[in-house]
């Protein structure tokens, strides 16, 4: 199974940008982690990343037909500002799981608003680099568990 982790603007800076409040780690590093843990779980795992809210809309749509299965996103600031990712979401009717490295409910008011947090299975924020982990691990459970309800419907027919 294939799982899809899209990055949204700044997020190619991490390491650099706002260290106090994103850590050390880059995404180069967080990219590693995740491919290792998927790897080590029998999973395919793709990176993306954009500055560019119309390059992750095409990269959400084209899920409907590279064979990812379920996506990890972080929209960054694009979380709070845009319909269009959002609806890109809604349409391809696939797990999401939205991912934030800052406690963004503790960060500034206009944060507090995610334009995609009720149209994705779930999200996971505040934990560094380990939100992402944890949404993969989430996302791996999901596809799981999609794997054998769909086993033990073709053993009912």
């Amino acid at each position: 199974m294939k799982i899809k982790v899209i990055h949204g603007p700044n997020l190619n800076l991490l390491g650099v940008r706002e260290v106090n409040i994103y850590g050390p780690a880059k995404l180069e590093d967080i990219n590693k982690n995740l491919e290792m843990v998927a790897k080590q779980n029998g999973f395919e795992i793709e990176f993306f990343q954009s500055n560019h809210e119309g390059d992750i809309v095409d990269a959400i749509q084209e899920s409907l037909t590279d064979g990812t299965d379920g996506l990890i996103i972080n929209p960054a600031a694009l979380t709070h500002t845009s319909v269009s990712i959002r609806d890109a979401i809604t349409a391809i009717q696939k797990p999401v799981v939205e991912v934030h490295m800052s406690n963004v409910a503790a960060r500034e008011e206009f944060r507090h608003k995610s334009m995609i947090s009720d149209v994705v299975t779930g999200n996971i924020t505040g934990f560094g680099p380990l939100s992402y982990h944890l949404g993969l691990i989430a996302m791996m459970e999901i596809l799981n568990q999609i794997k054998m309800a769909q086993a033990q419907q073709g053993q009912k027919q």
